[in-house]
């Protein structure tokens, strides 16, 4: 078990621009991302392969964390956008107890896929040294940016990010105007792997629940 306080001091070194501690095994940006089977918090258990074919973004987080807590709002709206029908959103949860885990996901009505890594596997593969972590992974499996610490991650600054890390061309209207990456999608980017199909039998419930986001989001403001 994992002791409260260094959890604790783990999440707010997070917050400090420091040196990167590297964790055992962990894959390096430019690497390729190993097996493992992700084990399902809010849906199945998956294989991380299934994701390969598509871009993925995974954010490392634990219900102990402010600043894990704080960014996932954004990480749920970036979900859907219309951008985000390039790439997948997943989130990993550090917590030792699942149930912890999994009661702050009801509290802030998350939508992407999220896991637990209770065995640290994803952990110290990813190189979460430090919380929250964002990893970005392109369509073959290897590892292209490493982000620490929170962020608003349906900024104009880190859309720009994310397109240029996944090689995302801007899109344009028929007159040839750039089209915004802010209008909403039909569904979180987390519903499709790759080859895979939507679970439009879900869109309803998914649906009140972005909008329950982005109510609070903005009363926040």
């Amino acid at each position: 078990m994992k002791l409260r306080l260094s959890a604790l001091l783990l999440c707010a070194v997070g917050m400090m621009p420091a040196a990167h501690a590297k964790t055992p095994g962990e894959v390096d940006i430019g690497r390729a991302v190993r097996e493992a089977t992700l084990q399902g918090l809010n849906g199945p258990s998956r294989k991380l392969s299934e994701f390969h074919g598509r871009p993925l973004i995974i954010n490392v987080w634990a219900s102990w964390c402010s600043p894990c807590r704080e960014e996932m709002a954004s990480l749920e709206r970036l979900a859907w956008l219309e951008l985000a029908r390039h790439f997948n959103v997943i989130g990993i949860s550090t917590d030792d107890d699942p149930a912890q885990a999994g009661a702050w996901l009801k509290e802030s009505n998350a939508t992407i896929s999220q896991f637990i890594d209770t065995r640290l596997q994803m952990e110290n593969m990813l190189g979460a040294s430090r919380l929250p972590l964002t990893v970005l992974v392109d369509a073959d499996g290897r590892v292209v940016d490493k982000i620490y610490g929170a962020r608003e991650w349906d900024s104009r600054e880190s859309l720009q990010l994310i397109r240029k890390a996944f090689r995302i061309p801007e899109a344009r209207t028929a007159g040839g105007a750039l089209h915004g990456s802010s209008a909403v999608s039909s569904g979180p980017a987390s519903w499709e792997m790759a080859g895979g199909t939507d679970r439009p039998e879900a869109e309803l419930s998914r649906v009140v629940s972005a909008s329950l986001i982005a109510v609070t989001a903005s009363l926040r403001r």
